[in-house]
């Protein structure tokens, strides 16, 4: 059985394809390959990359056995590229997806256990924030949040900083908070959550799956006032 991993919540995106040895171990199978997806044209480049990827490895989409996507938080466009294109391919295989927050992922990415708080740059000086347990191996989410960089650091102390962006590990560490930074993100520590959640039944159906965007659409924000 193979597992198909999407990320598009971001500038760039990936797709990697793993498989799931039998009988299945309670660790996460090894990715066989992750390619890149440059941001912009994910709408182009999705479905033909997914393709060339189960073709180069002697492969069809009817070998994916269940689909592991990131539904955010993240780009609106992203994000709504990318969980319609894994709509439509699971409600095709009638496979299960399995949601998770990149949030999430960071957070037991970083390895330290304890009280972690996972962070991304959200731009205009906010951050998308995420405050967690870890605790062998196993994550409890505790909540999720838009907050302005200044009160992100106001709101740290007690917690370990983990995230990919240098200018929010720079201002915790100024701040004197723990941190654990990491280089990126990758489709193996995505995986990782993910066949965590399928090994515990934690899936949706395709029409179940939804972004989690964290922050209104510029449409939103902006629009004027109903008279």
């Amino acid at each position: 059985m193979l597992l198909l991993v999407t990320d598009t919540s971001g500038r760039d995106g990936s797709v990697a394809i793993a498989r799931v040895a039998e009988p299945a171990n309670t660790g996460a199978p090894p990715i066989i390959e992750e390619v890149s997806l440059t941001g912009g044209t994910f709408s182009a480049q999705l479905v033909p990359q997914i393709a060339a990827l189960l073709a180069k490895h002697g492969f069809t989409k009817n070998d994916i056995g269940a689909f592991i996507v990131v539904s955010g938080p993240g780009s609106f466009t992203g994000l709504r590229v990318g969980l319609a294109a894994i709509k439509a391919l699971a409600e095709i295989l009638h496979k299960p997806i399995v949601p998770v927050s990149l949030l999430e992922v960071i957070a037991l990415a970083a390895n330290p256990e304890g009280r972690i708080l996972a962070a991304l740059d959200a731009g205009r000086g906010d951050v998308y924030a995420g405050e967690y347990e870890v605790f062998g191996g196993k994550i409890r989410t505790l909540r999720e949040r838009l907050l302005p960089r200044d009160e992100f650091i106001a709101n740290a102390n007690g917690f370990i900083v983990a995230t990919p962006d240098r200018s929010t590990i720079e201002a915790a560490r100024t701040a004197g908070v723990k941190t654990s930074a990491l280089e990126n993100v990758t489709a193996a520590m995505i995986l990782r959550l993910g066949w965590q959640r399928l090994q515990a039944g934690e899936s949706v159906a395709p029409e179940q799956l939804e972004a989690n965007y964290m922050r209104r659409s510029d449409a939103e924000i902006f629009a004027k006032p109903a008279s």
